[in-house]
């Protein structure tokens, strides 16, 4: 009964490990896309900036085309800018966080990749 406790905790101990990878892969790619909208933002902002406040600009919300002015699109950028830098920082410190569980789950279950074996092998 013990040898099958262990092969089942073994196959539990890898699964948990793959779904900790995953998890990571997919909170690096919600942050690249934060970061990604993160300078569009800025970009804007940096091109808005110094033109003059009461010229025409275009926002688009929820998939329509609004016309407003400088003055009025510039600090919902500025705004939406920020908050996507409190997001980005966000992801990062789990995606830390994660990392860190996820070497932690390796190391106490001496779990190699399959890279790691081949670079063992070798030397």
């Amino acid at each position: 009964m013990a040898s099958t406790d262990r092969s089942i905790s073994q196959q539990e101990i890898i699964s948990t490990y793959r779904q900790m990878n995953s998890e990571m892969q997919s909170l690096i790619q919600q942050l690249t896309k934060a970061e990604m909208e993160r300078n569009e933002h800025r970009l804007v902002e940096e091109t808005l900036e110094p033109l003059d406040p009461d010229r025409r600009a275009f926002r688009l919300v929820g998939g329509v085309l609004v016309e407003r002015t400088v003055r009025e699109v510039l600090p919902s950028v500025k705004e939406n800018r920020v908050n996507l830098d409190t997001l980005t920082k966000h992801i990062e410190v789990k995606l830390e966080e994660k990392r860190k569980e996820t070497f932690a789950w390796k190391t106490k279950y001496n779990i190699k990749t399959q890279e790691e074996m081949e670079a063992a092998q070798k030397q």
